[in-house]
């Protein structure tokens, strides 16, 4: 297996003296790991930028607060979309490329939010970003292919952890952004920030050959075998998708909730609440670790359980700022720890084809954030904090009901 620093040098043989390429100890040069992990942060900020906007949308495009949350809803639903049918291309074609192209469609669409006069408009264009920013999930499986066996949860754990502090503090910038400069910033720099990174990534990444030559309407076929053919992929995708059910279902209403009366935050005061939530990607590296020593099934019942307990604290900080932000935390604690548990279990399923497991993997869970976000906008619509909170709470029990009654004897 051969990795290339992050400039290009396969023109002549190294000189004997040159010295070696910082690396992380893991088989792969730091400084691409450290490339990765913020290549997946940036690009999936996309999906997050509008969710403490929401309340501002709503108020310049006069729409209620539901139709204003279908923003989010119709995000997830692009990245669904990607998933299925862009991700697995990472598997049919050669990724550097791929990556490069994805990301100009993405800063191209964000272009075009960042203009848009209509909510439709804004509404398509954030369908269509949501669909390219999948890029983060087809440089994931990147990383874990380039890591040695032995440590491709340490590696895997690195870039998540890049991709989830994006996720986090991508609720801060568009806050600070849109507070500074207006929410057409937060979109038109976005635009600009993924068109460098684009350029960025043809240059640095390590040229990686397709891993199969099957006609794309074969590799989305194959796709859906794969579900059968691995009981673990579905298990792992609905997992997660019980627990990121609950996290979108707060983190799309929690912005009404700190705009409103109960806190009269501005949007500044949203953006700095959401840096508490940035204190949960510290428990990916850690994650990766205790997944690499086989401890992936006691995790994901704690997890389970942590996320539910998380969702009942935010509730009983709905007056009380503290309860709130410690709710937030637990919350994405569990989130990014059965995220990273079950991307363990997902990539060894198969070597050859792990695009195409990432993609039913990341879909599903997706799926599952959807829904979250589209009930929970509901429930705060009809009723208010408590019965997002009390949704939340609620959506990681059948898994947890799940996973403490089976009986398969695997890792997963």
């Amino acid at each position: 297996m051969a990795t290339s620093p992050s400039v290009s040098s396969s023109s002549a043989p190294a000189a004997p003296a040159a010295p070696a390429p910082d690396r992380t100890g893991d088989g792969v040069p730091g400084g691409l790991v450290a490339l990765l992990a913020v290549s997946t942060g940036l690009t999936v900020a996309n999906l997050y930028y509008a969710q403490p906007l929401l309340a501002r949308l709503a108020e310049v495009f006069h729409v209620g607060t539901a139709t204003a949350g279908a923003l989010v809803t119709a995000t997830q639903i692009g990245y669904v979309l990607g998933m299925l049918f862009l991700v697995p291309l990472g598997d049919r074609f050669e990724k550097r490329r791929l990556v490069a192209v994805l990301l100009l469609v993405t800063s191209a669409a964000m272009a075009v939010a960042g203009t848009a006069n209509s909510f439709p408009v804004l509404l398509a264009a954030s369908l269509i970003s949501g669909g390219t920013s999948v890029v983060a999930q087809i440089l994931v499986p990147f990383a874990a292919s380039l890591a040695p066996d032995h440590a491709r949860g340490r590696t895997v754990g690195r870039v998540m952890a890049g991709l989830l502090t994006g996720i986090l503090l991508s609720r801060t910038l568009s806050s600070l952004v849109a507070d500074a400069a207006g929410w057409r910033a937060v979109y038109l720099g976005s635009a600009l920030l993924t068109t460098v990174l684009a350029a960025a990534l043809y240059r640095a990444l390590p040229s990686h050959a397709a891993t199969t030559d099957l006609p794309y309407h074969h590799v989305l076929r194959s796709t859906a075998r794969l579900i059968r053919t691995h009981p673990a992929l579905l298990k792992r995708g609905l997992y997660q998708a019980a627990v990121f059910g609950s996290f979108s279902a707060f983190w799309t209403t929690v912005s009404f909730q700190l705009t409103g009366p109960a806190f009269g935050y501005s949007e500044t005061g949203v953006g700095l609440f959401a840096l508490v939530g940035a204190a949960g990607a510290l428990i990916a590296p850690l994650a990766g670790r205790w997944a690499d020593r086989g401890l992936v099934r006691p995790l994901t019942g704690a997890a389970l359980l942590t996320g539910s307990l998380g969702a009942l604290l935010a509730g009983l900080g709905g007056h009380h700022i503290l309860l709130l932000g410690l709710g937030a935390i637990v919350l994405d604690l569990a989130v990014q720890t059965t995220l990273i548990l079950g991307q363990h279990v997902v990539y060894q399923l198969d070597p050859a084809a792990r695009a195409r497991l990432n993609s039913v993997f990341i879909a599903t869970f997706f799926l599952g954030g959807a829904l979250g976000s589209e009930l929970g906008t509901l429930a705060y619509h009809a009723a208010g904090w408590w019965p997002v909170t009390a949704l939340a709470a609620a959506l990681p029990l059948p898994a947890l009901l799940h996973w403490a009654t089976d009986r398969t004897h695997t890792a997963s």
